[in-house]
């Protein structure tokens, strides 16, 4: 086991067993405020682009626990209808290059980043340095150096950190989740676990073309089925094998449109992934000695039904799974609930990211 893996296993198994004091709280996305506090945490979106503007900022409205009160935009022209649509006043309106000044506000509490994922560090950390709670959109960073850059500064500063899965948020994710320790099913066999959405790329110009900018299938969906094979078994992989696969190398000039991966868990327990901006799958199915059980689809921002080999069905729920994310995390905030998903989450994933890439590039197993 690497020296990443040895320190950051222990933190996980704290997670984890941190997170199983909060399971009852995602049977339900309302929750049982009856003799608290019920005042709300202020949330700043920075970054206004389409997840912001079509879910997260309407999960807000949503939300017991948090709202939204500020903004952080370059784009001076989304101001006025973000202000009239948000009752958001001109003092909680800030630009990339004032974010810093966020510091001086009371109103906000939180600061959410929600820009390409090259952008993480930068804002994290002047979120983190204005004092201000950070929540991170996934996947976390471009590699584990920032990943831990991001960890170091919110520790500093003193406030919180957590990454954007709402995977690990969502009820029926979470009903899985609780199998491996009651093992109805027997002991875990195998696991597939996919997630990617037909298509055929985006303009040349759009960030998710761009490597450099954290772009293509296993930076923007990759972290769905590796996540979700490591959230529903509760244990770390040990290797990868990854290959590409190019359907369309004259769109797809820089980065991955599709991945598949192949997971080694301790005991030879295997996940085999795959991840995909132009071919839809969207699955996690955990074979067992004594049946099954499954999320299809997995990653859906709505439509998360559980499955189960003797006939057990978990409909999806109504509401958004960001509501009950940051609901979750405006608790932690508030001092009601441990943080489900900390920074090391992100960390641990991005390590195995980077780690399919170098196993692709090499046509060669890598330890993990």
């Amino acid at each position: 086991m690497s020296k990443l893996s040895s320190k950051l296993s222990r933190r996980h198994f704290l997670q984890i067993a941190g997170a199983g004091i909060a399971s009852s709280l995602s049977t339900s996305w309302a929750f049982n405020t009856q003799g608290q506090n019920n005042s709300k945490i202020g949330v700043a979106l920075v970054g206004l682009g389409n997840y912001s503007k079509g879910l997260l900022a309407p999960a807000l409205e949503l939300t017991q626990h948090c709202e939204l009160r500020g903004i952080v935009t370059g784009t001076p022209s989304k101001i006025p209808q973000w202000q009239h649509r948000y009752q958001i006043p001109d003092k909680n309106v800030y630009s990339y290059d004032n974010m810093h000044e966020i510091a001086n506000n009371p109103d906000i509490d939180v600061v959410y980043v929600v820009v390409p994922t090259s952008l993480h560090l930068k804002y994290c950390e002047i979120a983190a340095n204005a004092g201000k709670h950070v929540w991170c959109e996934k996947p976390m960073a471009m590699n584990t150096n920032q990943c831990q850059q991001i960890i170091d500064v919110c520790n500093k500063n003193k406030v919180q950190l957590t990454v954007g899965y709402r995977m690990q948020h969502e009820p029926n994710t979470r009903k899985l989740m609780e199998f491996k320790h009651s093992q109805p099913y027997g002991k875990i066999q195998n696991i597939v676990s996919q997630a990617g959405y037909a298509g055929n790329g985006m303009a040349a110009d759009n960030w998710r073309m761009k490597k450099a900018m954290g772009g293509g299938a296993m930076y923007d969906m990759g972290v769905y089925p590796l996540n979700g094979a490591r959230f529903l078994t509760g244990l770390e992989p040990i290797a990868i094998t990854a290959k590409h696969d190019k359907s369309h190398p004259h769109i797809f000039k820089e980065v991955d449109e599709t991945t598949y991966f192949t997971l080694e868990f301790p005991k030879g327990l295997i996940a085999e992934c795959a991840t995909s901006v132009v071919k839809g799958f969207n699955q996690i199915k955990i074979d067992c000695e004594k049946g099954w059980y499954q999320l299809d689809p997995m990653s859906q921002y709505n439509g998360v039904t559980g499955i189960t080999s003797d006939g057990k069905r978990f409909p999806a729920i109504n509401g958004l799974q960001q509501a009950i994310q940051m609901d979750h995390d405006a608790l932690a905030v508030l001092n009601k609930g441990p943080i489900l998903v900390p920074g090391e989450e992100g960390l641990r994933d991005i390590h195995v990211v980077e780690a399919a890439f170098k196993s692709a590039a090499s046509g060669k197993t890598i330890s993990l």
